[in-house]
């Protein structure tokens, strides 16, 4: 169980910040970054999350999206965890293949209540796919910084697999939304020329 007893600590007025093994990384590090995009990427959902309660949309979609922001906090962990061994213990946090599996079932079943797409979709439709559109593009932003520390030393390879498939997810979902709100956007080549 998490403690937190004081916000401040002032341990990282000289920039840097610790990791789980105690030592300690700049903030400009390239982990640092990946966490960092990984924490914006579930506050973006906490907005499409928002938006989706105010909306009315089915609680199934909530409860998907509080489940994956639960889990951006172990990928954050995860991240946080330098070393080459992922397998999860009682100090380590690590993504597993099961919830990589969940994502992946869950893009399956949204998908199959879409129909196929004819074209690039513009970000936007409804205010909830607009957010869920946001939050997509910042965990793209997170996959890259991932890959980027990958380049200088491991992560866990289902990490990297977990971050992939919430973009995919998070597409699907902009799709189910939209449609009960008049469809998707679609990009039309050269319009405006």
């Amino acid at each position: 169980m998490v403690k937190l007893n004081k916000i401040y600590t002032r341990t990282g007025d000289d920039g840097t910040t610790g990791l789980v093994d105690g030592s300690r990384r700049s903030k400009s590090d390239a982990r640092m970054c990946a966490i960092g995009d990984v924490d914006e990427a579930n506050s973006a959902l906490g907005i499409a999350i928002s938006a989706l309660e105010r909306s009315g949309f089915d609680a199934a979609i909530v409860a998907g999206l509080r489940r994956v922001q639960n889990d951006l906090f172990d990928l954050g962990a995860d991240i946080a965890t330098p070393g080459e061994d992922f397998a999860p213990s009682e100090m380590a946090l690590r993504i597993v293949a099961s919830q990589v599996d969940w994502l992946e079932a869950s893009i399956d079943t949204a998908n199959e209540q879409l129909d196929p797409l004819t074209s690039f979709i513009l970000p936007g439709g409804s205010e909830a796919a607009a957010a869920l559109h946001l939050a997509r593009a910042i965990t793209r932003r997170a996959e890259r910084e991932m890959v980027a520390a990958s380049v200088v030393e491991s992560l866990n390879p289902l990490a990297m697999a977990y971050i992939n498939r919430l973009s995919d997810y998070l597409f699907v979902l902009t799709r189910l939304v939209n449609k009960g709100q008049g469809g998707d956007i679609l990009w039309v080549p050269g319009a405006s020329r």
